[in-house]
């Protein structure tokens, strides 16, 4: 088997993650260029996630600061800035958590959802099909019906604005947001705390994704995505792709396959002192 080290994927993440500091993010514009190199990043680095973060490229590998005048939360406002401006994709995707995709992306993702082109019947599909929470189906529902609302606002029409009722309510936007089906498009200055999302369905405000999407197929989808990946990362175990896309197993070892067969990765790759299998990018060998 061909050798791998730590050492080389650490050198390789440096540039593909922004890290050295003569390579950061610095402005709205560099954050913009930054997703649309990388193809899909989190907002800020999630644990246990093996993925570039907005965060990192600014602020440099190191944990979220708590004070407010951190340089590194720059990204909080290019965020709230860019929301509804249609320059990348926002909203709660790779495992559940924030992400920042490019809209040259952004149909691959929508190409595995479960939308199949009927926005205004597809979710009632899933619901009677137990897919779909009640509250879920609200909130969408609610959105259809209304058009955008704040969050406060959204809460109220779904009949979800109860303190018991905050955990299934979120639950609900979270998993609405991970299947492409709403999406943040601004901020608003209600509730307590003078700050909330503004809310849409994703079909009204990005009509060109969903048909995007539909001329791609889904192992098509799957490839593109995991080869993104790689280019990020550099090198990964098959464990830390099935974490990162919770595909099943069946489902990434056949695009892993593709991607060997293709010479994108390396397969039967060791790293000294760690047992799994590694796959990596070539020019990383």
């Amino acid at each position: 088997m061909s050798q791998l080290t730590l050492k080389r994927i650490e050198a390789y993440r440096q540039v593909s993650y922004r890290t050295k500091p003569g390579n950061r993010v610095k402005t709205k514009e560099q954050a913009i260029q930054f997703v649309n190199e990388r193809g899909f990043v989190h907002f800020w680095p999630i644990k246990g996630s093996l993925l570039p973060s907005l965060w990192v490229a600014v602020a440099g590998d190191r944990p979220v600061a708590n004070a407010h005048d951190d340089p590194g939360h720059a990204t909080w406002g290019w965020k709230d800035s860019l929301l509804g401006a249609k320059r990348w994709y926002y909203a709660k995707v790779v495992r559940k958590k924030s992400t920042m995709i490019s809209l040259s992306v952004a149909p691959f993702f929508y190409a595995l959802s479960e939308n199949y082109g009927s926005p205004e019947e597809d979710y009632l599909i899933q619901y009677m099909q137990g897919e779909m929470t009640q509250e879920a189906k609200a909130v969408y529902e609610a959105l259809l019906s209304e058009g955008a609302l704040d969050t406060i606002t959204l809460r109220k029409a779904a009949n979800l604005s109860s303190r018991e009722s905050d955990s299934r309510f979120n639950r609900a936007l979270v998993d609405l947001q991970a299947d492409f089906k709403v999406i943040p498009i601004g901020t608003s200055q209600s509730g307590g705390w003078r700050y909330s999302f503004v809310y849409e369905l994703v079909h009204r405000h990005h009509p060109e994704l969903v048909e995007r999407a539909r001329l791609i197929q889904e192992d098509e989808a799957r490839y593109k995505l995991v080869q993104l990946y790689f280019k990020s990362v550099g090198a990964a175990t098959r464990r830390e792709v099935i974490k990162i896309f919770r595909w099943s197993p069946a489902q990434v070892d056949q695009i892993l396959e593709k991607l060997a067969v293709a010479g994108v990765i390396t397969r039967n790759l060791q790293i000294k002192d760690h047992p799994d299998e590694w796959m990596a990018l070539p020019d990383l060998l």
